[in-house]
């Protein structure tokens, strides 16, 4: 079975020693995620082992569904950042394709050993890999038995009796509760996009908004108004953040509308990170234009109040 482009990430990694090894998707890179690469790192130290982060180019979740939208937390390139100033040495993006879902657990850990020096694996209480998830964790351990590496499985972090996985994540952003979408994440869930040109009616109403184009594959928040901080290159602004249908100005299609408070420039082509601190409040159509300026006013207060 031909599995180069597996074969081509690994060398690029070319670790000089040996390895301790973690697969997975890792979106969000969430509290869960981080108690698992910290001792990931920590196993790796103690051993004068190099730690080592397998992910994936896109979720093997959309594969499998056909091509269904997945509903990224984050994209490839922030994963890897957070990934790797959690202490990670090297991480490497693989491409999933069918063909490597049909490979044996067993031939999956030979790659890793041999391109990789890989001595041992920090798994999840769920994680399982190769052809139909036969690679669970007993397996692993009966592979790194006879072939010489360790698993160590990290348990679930839990909040207020929850486990925090990216599951648990969307479902907050679908109802709008930021705040535990965040607890989750430990930091602000943010989404990114460049500003592209919109209808002008935010300047029109004495509130001009960065109109924020997003890849549709990354989950939203629920539709409403948000307390939000809007990062380009290295300036950071409070901002208030719509997103949906505008129905006061008969919006026609679902926008993320950034109004940033104390700047003025022109933001088109810019990427924005936009990071959600709160929720203010549902989308609502007003009576009229006058009533939607007077509360967008209370936005910008709120915001200013929440900081």
């Amino acid at each position: 079975m031909n599995h180069s482009a597996v074969i081509k990430e690994f060398e690029k990694l070319s670790p000089a020693r040996e390895s301790v090894v973690s697969v997975g998707v890792f979106d969000g890179v969430h509290l869960g995620h981080a108690r698992l690469l910290a001792r990931l790192v920590e196993l790796a130290r103690a051993g004068n082992r190099v730690s080592i982060v397998i992910t994936f180019t896109e979720n093997p979740k959309a594969l499998l569904n056909g091509g269904n939208h997945a509903y990224y937390l984050s994209t490839l390139e922030e994963r890897t950042s957070v990934i790797k100033g959690l202490g990670v040495d090297l991480v490497a993006a693989i491409p999933p394709d069918h063909e490597l879902f049909q490979m044996p657990a067993a031939e999956f850990v030979d790659l890793l050993q041999e391109y990789l020096k890989m001595k041992g694996m920090v798994v999840g209480p769920d994680f399982a890999l190769g052809k139909g998830r036969e690679g669970d964790i007993k397996k692993l351990r009966a592979i790194g038995e006879e072939k010489g590496f360790f698993v160590e499985v990290v348990p679930h972090v839990l909040i207020n009796s929850e486990i925090v996985s990216s599951t648990a994540i969307r479902q907050a952003l679908l109802t709008g509760d930021i705040q535990r979408a965040n607890d989750l994440l430990g930091r602000s869930f943010s989404l990114q996009g460049r500003v592209e040109a919109g209808t002008g009616k935010g300047n029109q109403l004495g509130f001009p908004t960065a109109n924020v184009s997003v890849d549709e594959r990354y989950a939203y928040p629920r539709d409403g108004v948000y307390c939000t901080r809007a990062n380009f290159g290295d300036q950071r602004f409070l901002s208030v953040t719509n997103i949906g249908f505008c129905p006061t100005v008969k919006g026609d299609c679902r926008t993320v509308e950034v109004h940033l408070l104390d700047f003025s420039g022109d933001l088109y082509g810019k990427t924005l990170k936009i990071e959600f601190v709160a929720r203010l409040r549902d989308e609502k159509k007003f009576g009229s234009v006058a009533a939607l300026c007077e509360q967008i006013a209370r936005d910008v207060a709120a915001a200013r109040e929440i900081g």
